[in-house]
């Protein structure tokens, strides 16, 4: 996720970006003890993303051969590129918002290169390599999704200059982070946001907590979302393609509509959403 919306000081070093601040990465820089750690989440969230992720998702991990060491990004690249046409780029962390979309609209995924400390084994403020990795990598293996992306990108060039951003980073957020999709064994997740968190994966399809809602494009755009709790709303899509055709009007449009256009409370159902989960109690 692009870094609009931290107020915390970057934690990544920035100070040999290049101008697209993508850096070399350096496989020196990391110690034994991030070496553990990476194959310490590794394993235990490719244990954990068994039965709620998505088949596309699953399919795509196994492609990355990456359990046992931190990747050599070009590496992964290579074999990205050959299934999709898309390439890892290393960064030092969150970058603007328009370098990031660019990035995306050229089919490059920026991968943070840090790791998180074992103190931050189950929650940390920016998303490091493992999140940025484990998370969007293996869904970029499937070519619906990753055009899917590659178009966000391109609506987000064309969104900041509508003064629009807030609304499209919402429907990133609810889809490629935290979206959820309807398959033939049930309930899946195919969100990076929920499959690099050990907590929000099995909260994300099993809790009677969240409402679960039907996916509509002017609805999450129109949602809050939330980035220190699990998500108290889900958007579900019934397919990939849908949220393909999605991408594929002007979005200039709607973001003209929803201007002033109250903002949707992601804890709360409003009239006109069709729950995919148990009922809940409809919004006044």
């Amino acid at each position: 996720m692009f870094g609009a919306n931290t107020t915390n000081e970057l934690r990544g070093d920035y100070t040999h970006a290049k101008p697209d601040f993508t850096i070399d990465q350096d496989m020196r820089l990391y110690s034994a003890a991030d070496q553990a750690m990476w194959r310490n989440l590794y394993c235990r969230q490719s244990r954990i993303v068994q039965g709620y992720a998505s088949g596309e998702f699953l399919q795509g991990l196994k492609l990355l051969d990456a359990a046992d060491r931190i990747p050599q990004l070009e590496r992964i690249s290579d074999a990205l590129y050959k299934a999709t046409q898309w390439r890892l780029v290393a960064v030092p962390g969150f970058i603007p918002d328009v370098a990031f979309f660019k990035h995306l609209s050229e089919r490059c995924l920026p991968v943070t290169v840090w790791l998180r400390k074992p103190e931050e084994m189950d929650y940390l403020v920016e998303p490091d390599m493992f999140h940025d990795f484990f998370g969007h990598v293996p869904m970029l293996f499937h070519p619906v999704f990753a055009d899917y992306v590659q178009m966000y990108g391109k609506r987000g060039l064309e969104a900041a200059g509508e003064n629009a951003l807030p609304l499209l980073a919402r429907l990133y957020w609810y889809t490629v982070e935290f979206g959820l999709l309807e398959s033939k064994d049930g309930l899946k997740t195919f969100g990076a946001g929920i499959l690099s968190s050990a907590g929000e994966t099995p909260f994300s399809i099993d809790s009677r907590e969240p409402h679960r809602v039907r996916f509509a494009l002017e609805r999450v755009m129109r949602t809050r979302y939330m980035i220190d709790d699990y998500q108290k709303t889900y958007f579900v899509v019934r397919s990939l393609d849908e949220l393909h055709r999605a991408m594929a009007d002007d979005l200039r449009p709607v973001y003209r509509k929803l201007a002033t256009a109250t903002e949707l409370d992601p804890g709360s159902t409003y009239a006109g959403d069709e729950l995919v989960s148990a009922p809940a109690k409809v919004a006044a």
